[in-house]
């Protein structure tokens, strides 16, 4: 393919992003919400102006790296401790629900299997790919709304961030099984080393930007410091503890998230996200929908699949928030907002795919479930935050 022609893919994809995300502002929806469906008009599903890439793909991920710095920038971090115990307990109910709702939905479709056969592991992977949630949809949601910080929003992002380690830590576990080379042990062992290095590391880089943005204050060289850091974190995380580079990236935004300038960090952050690696990465999740090879019993498990993605969420995450204490309706808001799905799910899926415990013909199903889990999360809590403001009640 010729280079020049990525500059008319992303001629088309700011375009109609901006347009369908001004189109929702006007509608009362999230922006984020038009973005996504812009992929959706732009891709093959639709008009097929523009068609998935290497290139946008990468563009994509640069996208939510940014947009999870930024995130942990803004991030409270007295409130990220006060609610790190109680997010341990959601993530596991929202890991344990919904890999139990999954397995038992395929195993109804298919046929119960013995433990320990093919059959029962792929039921068991499709319950993998329903326990991953996407924190990316659900903060850009929270930041438009002004959200994010309360005690709502830091239990969300936080118990999101722990679901996909759990998460990612169970789909090593259950491939394990399947292929001897692949060491579950290890994954727990990354995961502790990894944050064990994070606290090292953040201390020292801490101490550094503070020198630095004492001596500099205000200056542009804090944010590109800052970008370089976030990189090097996701960098780091992904390639050699195995975590996820976008974990990688808020942490190195909680890291900065006490110097002085970490609003001007995040305020510069911004400018690139909003302009164009944002509008990239939501775009496309809507690039990625191809219904060709849509058959009717596909179709009538993918429906499935969606409702089951989405209940079991709302059902375990909200059900734990409840019992720690959280009054109905903001627990009703952290299981809404923890049953996004995105880049998450699609890695578990192509992991299933590479290692035979996915059928290419579920992929389908997988993003039919990241498309409108990513619409109706983003509606729904703008609702349940309306009707909170409309009664007068106090938002944590």
């Amino acid at each position: 393919m010729e280079t020049y022609l990525v500059f008319k893919d992303l001629a088309i994809i700011i375009l109609f992003a901006k347009f369908f995300g001004i189109l929702a502002r006007k509608c009362k929806a999230p922006q984020v919400v038009g973005e996504i469906i812009a992929g959706l008009v732009i891709g093959p599903c639709l008009l097929g102006l523009v068609q998935q890439s290497d290139f946008l793909l990468q563009m994509a991920e640069i996208g939510v790296i940014l947009l999870m710095f930024s995130a942990g920038l803004e991030t409270d971090l007295k409130e990220l401790l006060k609610t790190g115990p109680i997010a341990f307990l959601i993530a596991c109910a929202g890991v344990f629900i919904p890999l139990l709702g999954g397995t038992l939905l395929y195993m109804g479709f298919y046929g119960a299997a013995a433990i320990g056969t093919e059959e029962f592991y792929k039921a068991v992977f499709i319950g993998c790919i329903l326990t991953a949630t996407s924190v990316s949809i659900t903060v850009q949601a929270l930041r438009e709304m002004g959200k994010l910080k309360g005690r709502v929003g830091t239990t969300i992002l936080s118990a999101a961030i722990i679901d996909d380690i759990i998460g990612i830590i169970v789909l090593t576990v259950v491939i394990g099984f399947k292929n001897p080379e692949s060491d579950p042990k290890m994954v727990v062992v990354n995961t502790v080393l990894f944050f064990v290095f994070a606290i090292i590391i953040g201390f020292i880089s801490y101490k550094i930007f503070k020198k630095v943005d004492a001596r500099y204050p205000h200056t542009r060289r804090i944010p590109i410091i800052g970008l370089a850091f976030c990189l090097a974190m996701a960098f780091i995380a992904e390639k050699y503890f195995g975590i996820a580079d976008i974990t990688g990236a808020y942490v190195a935004g909680i890291i900065l998230c006490n110097v002085h300038d970490s609003e001007y960090i995040a305020e510069k952050m911004d400018i690139n996200s909003y302009m164009l690696f944002g509008p990239i990465f939501f775009a496309s999740i809507g690039l990625k929908t191809n219904i060709d090879n849509l058959t009717v019993s596909i179709f009538i498990f993918t429906i499935c699949f969606v409702i089951v993605g989405l209940i079991c969420k709302i059902v375990g995450c909200g059900l734990m928030a409840k019992l720690c204490k959280f009054d109905f309706e903001d627990s009703l808001k952290i299981g809404i907002g923890m049953m996004t799905r995105g880049e998450v799910a699609l890695i578990v899926a192509q992991k299933g795919l590479a290692v035979g415990l996915l059928s290419p013909v579920y992929f389908t199903s997988v993003i039919f479930l990241i498309i409108i889990s990513s619409i109706s999360t983003p509606l729904l809590l703008k609702v349940l935050y309306a009707r909170d403001e409309k009664s007068g009640k106090v938002i944590a």
